[in-house]
């Protein structure tokens, strides 16, 4: 990889660590990450199949536009009900996953692989979501667009999310609002501001917050509730990580909530 991001410091273990690295490595980081590359080849794929079963001008933008409208409610019924529900590691069989997607993350938010999701989660979900609607539209070539433009958003989403935990102040003021709103998620309360790059549902919903003074900090910020009573009784996810659940994150002051 460039030499942009051969500095040791920036390493913990196989990731990167975002919260030592600037915009520059991320860009490097984010450009060469095998997950984006390869939602960038099946984009490119997407597209292409659409330009061979075009369904015209007016089915392709409307497939399209359904999924960017589609998204964000999907998304956040994704992050809230299900990564942040406690159902899946209380079973054994869904434990491993559970932690690999969410748990890891918050437990360290800033460590890039763990942030990136697995693509053999991720591209199935996108799939789900946006093929369905896509065909109804504009069959096999409107479902070619509709994964396309997931695949894409989700590659947006991802590069916001880095930026959101990255040693970075961004210039343009409502990039900084969606990071502070991002940072009061993982810092004082997990149980809201679950939007990523807009957080419309939050407000539809009742979840959005904007400061640390609108409501007290969560115990369960770090651990999503899988604190070391809970493990005991479902003691999955603590076989895998090989100790307890943190409270916070290695290295987190005790107070890093934003403005």
């Amino acid at each position: 990889m460039s030499g942009t991001l051969r500095n040791a410091n920036l390493r913990t273990g196989r990731s990167f660590d975002l919260g030592k690295m600037n915009l520059q490595q991320l860009w490097t980081a984010y450009l060469t990450y095998p997950t984006i590359l390869l939602y960038i080849a099946l984009a490119i794929g997407s597209f292409t199949l659409l330009a061979r079963h075009f369904p015209g001008i007016g089915p392709t933008l409307l497939a399209a536009g359904a999924v960017v409208a589609v998204y964000p409610l999907a998304w956040y019924a994704i992050h809230r009900f299900i990564l942040h529900g406690r159902f899946l590691y209380r079973m054994k069989w869904t434990a491993g996953l559970w932690k690999r997607i969410h748990f890891d993350h918050h437990q360290d938010p800033h460590l890039l692989d763990v942030l990136f999701g697995s693509p053999l989660n991720t591209i199935p979900t996108i799939a789900i979501i946006t093929i369905p609607i896509g065909y109804l539209i504009g069959h096999l070539g409107g479902a070619a667009a509709a994964f396309g433009t997931g695949l894409a958003i989700t590659c947006i989403y991802e590069f916001f999310h880095c930026i959101q935990h990255l040693n970075y102040k961004p210039r343009m003021r409502w990039i900084q609002k969606m990071k502070q709103r991002h940072v009061l998620h993982h810092f004082h309360d997990e149980d809201g501001n679950y939007g990523i790059t807009s957080f419309v549902v939050d407000r539809i919903f009742g979840s959005y917050y904007v400061d640390a003074r609108a409501r007290p900090r969560s115990p369960s910020v770090f651990n999503l509730g899988y604190d070391l009573a809970e493990a005991n009784r479902y003691p999955w996810v603590m076989e895998r990580t090989g100790m307890p659940p943190r409270d916070r994150p290695a290295g987190a002051p005790p107070h890093r909530d934003a403005a």
